[in-house]
């Protein structure tokens, strides 16, 4: 059984993975983070890669946390 704190590490882990450009879908509610258009909401700045995302942030539609998020293949 995974526990919170190595779903935690592994959550980070995958996001130090990724490029500064990946965008990335909630699996909850379908919402896209676009690093180019950052997240208004949270007044997160256009540009921003997930992985800089602060640690507080959630999805905006459904408040899912940053672990809720899978790559998009473009």
């Amino acid at each position: 059984m995974q526990t919170q704190m190595d779903r935690k590490i592994n959550d980070s882990d995958i996001a130090s993975r990724l490029s500064d450009e990946t965008r990335l879908e909630c699996r909850i509610c379908w919402q896209v983070y676009d690093p180019a258009e950052g997240d208004e909401i949270e007044q997160i700045p256009p540009g921003t890669p997930f992985s800089q995302l602060p640690d507080y942030w959630r999805c905006p539609q459904c408040d899912s946390e940053k672990g809720m998020f899978l790559p998009i293949d473009d």
